[in-house]
C-alpha cells in the first residue's frame, strides 16, 4: 500500500514559471520538478547552458522530464507574443519590493534570469513596477535559482488560494 500524501488539486489556471537563459543543469532539472509537482506551466527563454534532449536528460537521471509542462522561447519578444508582459512578474536580487508583495492571480507569469547574472537590465527598466525580489538578511549577494523560484512559486500558489483545502491521498 502506498503511503498518502498531502495533496490538493491542479489551479484552475496553472502559474507559468520563466527561466530566461538558465545556465545550469541541476537549478533547471530541480525547477521542472517542483513545476510538474505543483501544476505550473515551465518556459525555457534564450540559449541553455545545457541541453535538454532525452538522452542528456536520462543521464542527469531527470526520471519526471516527461511530467513537465514545458515550452521553450527562442527570446523574450516570443514569450511576450505567447504570455502577455502585462501578466509578467519580474524577480530580481536587485529589487526594491518584496515578492511578498506581488499581486499574484491565477495564471501569472514568474520570470527569474540566468544564474551569473539575473534579468537583463533593459527588461528591469521597462517594467519597473512588476519587479520583485526575496529580502535576505545575510551578507550573501543572492539565492540559488532554484530557491529563489521554490519560494516565489509556493507563496504565488499560496496568495491564489491553490493550496486551500489539501487532503491525503495516495
Amino acid at each position: 500500500m502506498s503511503p498518502l500524501r498531502l495533496r490538493v488539486d491542479p489551479p484552475s489556471e496553472p502559474l507559468h514559471v520563466v527561466l530566461v537563459e538558465p545556465e545550469i543543469p541541476q537549478n533547471t532539472g530541480s525547477i521542472a520538478r517542483m513545476t510538474a509537482a505543483t501544476s505550473a506551466r515551465l518556459h525555457l527563454v534564450g540559449r541553455l547552458g545545457f541541453r535538454i534532449d532525452e538522452k542528456a536528460v536520462r543521464r542527469a537521471g531527470v526520471d519526471y522530464w516527461h511530467l513537465v509542462d514545458l515550452q521553450q522561447h527562442v527570446d523574450l519578444p516570443h514569450l511576450a507574443h505567447a504570455l502577455p508582459p502585462e501578466r509578467w512578474l519580474l524577480f530580481s536580487a536587485t529589487a526594491s519590493r518584496s515578492y511578498l508583495d506581488a499581486p499574484y492571480l491565477p495564471g501569472s507569469v514568474l520570470v527569474f534570469g540566468k544564474e551569473s547574472v539575473g534579468l537583463p537590465p533593459e527588461l528591469l527598466a521597462r517594467y519597473p513596477e512588476q519587479v520583485y525580489g526575496i529580502p535576505t538578511s545575510g551578507a550573501v549577494r543572492s539565492l540559488n535559482l532554484s530557491n529563489a523560484v521554490g519560494i516565489v512559486l509556493f507563496e504565488a500558489l499560496r496568495s491564489t488560494g491553490a493550496l486551500a483545502s489539501p487532503r491525503l491521498a495516495p
